[in-house]
């Protein structure tokens, strides 16, 4: 059975469950997400050292898994937006998204004629490298391109109605980190100022029909997060995923052979034969 679309996903309120790719894009890394049960990925080129190459191979190992991909992309610059969608990227997400006006800036980027000015590449990742129709060609590029506009500024706050509000924006996306510093509270996410603003924008994405995503550090607060609106639901990244285990699998071997080891020396030591004891001098006659 075919997977949704991210176009799809973002049309239901269902859980999409993924995982942050930041470090691993090796050929094996898709099927390695879809087998543990991932329905998309982020992957991701403004904090990592990720190239365009490399977005581009990597985009085709997870279609081989059929894993969907948002890509985000560092600026809001139309050769970052464009390039990314030509590489074949279904999602794209562009960081610190403040205004409506913004986020129609970026849609022009990411879309042909007549709902964009994106420049026409065809024949080329995006769209497999087939030939068609020219106009047929971009009425597909459009349906499938997914706009995800993150909101991790007071200033996306306040505007995220009216971004919520823009025709294909799909997604409003919470980069808690940033919207916490920009909020003045680096890093306290159970302050009162961060949850009335995550509350500011789930009540845009509720009120637009828009999915509200974020990505979380553990289990628990996926399940927190969706409770209060969450549906795409970013899991962990991967450094951080084989940090924690290999750091918790390895301090747990670590003292257990520790503990053995220690166990051994406490009984060979008690196992020892005592040492005789030494023999007395005959006392000399004077």
């Amino acid at each position: 059975m075919e997977r949704l679309s991210l176009k799809q996903m973002a049309r239901t309120r269902k859980a999409k469950l993924g995982h942050f790719i930041v470090e691993f894009a090796t050929p094996g890394i898709g099927h390695i997400v879809k087998s543990a049960g991932g329905e998309f990925v982020l992957f991701d080129l403004e904090h990592s050292g990720f190239s365009f190459e490399t977005v581009k191979s990597a985009i085709r190992y997870f279609e081989a898994a059929d894993v969907a991909v948002i890509c985000r992309v560092p600026s809001k610059n139309y050769d970052h937006i464009a390039r990314a969608c030509d590489m074949g990227a279904e999602g794209i997400m562009v960081p610190m998204v403040g205004s409506a006006e913004e986020a129609r800036a970026i849609l022009d980027c990411m879309k042909y004629y007549p709902d964009g000015k994106r420049g026409v590449a065809l024949q080329v990742a995006h769209d497999n490298y087939r030939p068609g129709d020219t106009a047929k060609k971009q009425a597909a590029a459009n349906r499938r391109t997914t706009l995800f506009c993150q909101i991790e500024t007071a200033e996306g706050v306040k505007n995220a109605d009216k971004i919520a509000a823009v025709p294909g924006v799909d997604c409003l996306w919470v980069g808690h980190f940033d919207l916490s510093t920009s909020l003045g509270i680096p890093g306290q996410f159970g302050n009162p100022i961060f949850t009335e603003a995550i509350q500011k924008v789930a009540a845009a994405t509720k009120k637009h029909g828009k999915a509200l995503g974020r990505l979380v550090p553990n289990v628990e607060t996926g399940i927190d997060v969706f409770g209060i609106g969450f549906d795409f639901i970013c899991y962990s990244g991967d450094v951080w995923v084989l940090h924690n285990a290999l750091a918790e699998a390895l301090g747990k071997l670590r003292e257990a052979c520790e503990g053995r080891a220690g166990a051994a020396r406490r009984t060979k030591i008690a196992a020892a034969p005592a040492a005789p004891a030494p023999a007395k001098r005959a006392k000399k006659k004077p």
